[in-house]
């Protein structure tokens, strides 16, 4: 199987999603393959953060709300990616759900691997509503590597 050419990663700014760019960044050096951080964000809309947090429960602290927390994250998971040895990074910032935000980089980038924390996954939430590592795996063209970032 011929190694990886372009690698789009998801961040929310926390550190289970930062574990995930660290693990897309170290494969991006491995196989010097361009690493697409992307970051999704609501726009501040004070009746989609209060849908946001009711779906969530009290832990909305890594929720990104607004392009300028959104635009920190990204720099943040850049330097991480950079300090790892990824040498081609490139960071994405836009509105929208994590999922379909995530679907059209990897489309507009013909990326052939998505890399995303597990965070979400084996919650009651998760299972219920849906997380973006399932949904991310279930709707992705491309391989999926989903890190495991937290227990």
């Amino acid at each position: 199987m011929p190694a990886y050419r372009t690698i789009v990663v998801g961040t929310d700014g926390s550190n289970s999603s930062y574990r995930a760019v660290d693990r897309a960044a170290a494969i991006a050096a491995d196989t010097g393959a361009k690493l697409v951080i992307v970051c999704a964000y609501i726009a501040p809309d004070q009746r989609r953060v209060e849908v946001a947090q009711d779906r969530l429960g009290s832990d909305v602290a890594y929720q990104v709300s607004g392009a300028n927390p959104a635009e920190d994250t990204v720099r943040t998971a850049t330097e991480r990616a950079t300090r790892l040895g990824a040498a081609d990074v490139e960071a994405i910032v836009r509105s929208g759900e994590p999922v379909a935000v995530l679907s059209k980089t990897v489309a507009k980038f013909d990326a052939d691997l998505l890399v995303v924390g597990n965070r979400g996954l084996n919650t009651l939430t998760g299972r219920l509503l849906g997380s973006v590592p399932s949904d991310a795996a279930r709707k992705s063209s491309v391989d999926v590597l989903i890190v495991h970032t937290v227990g």
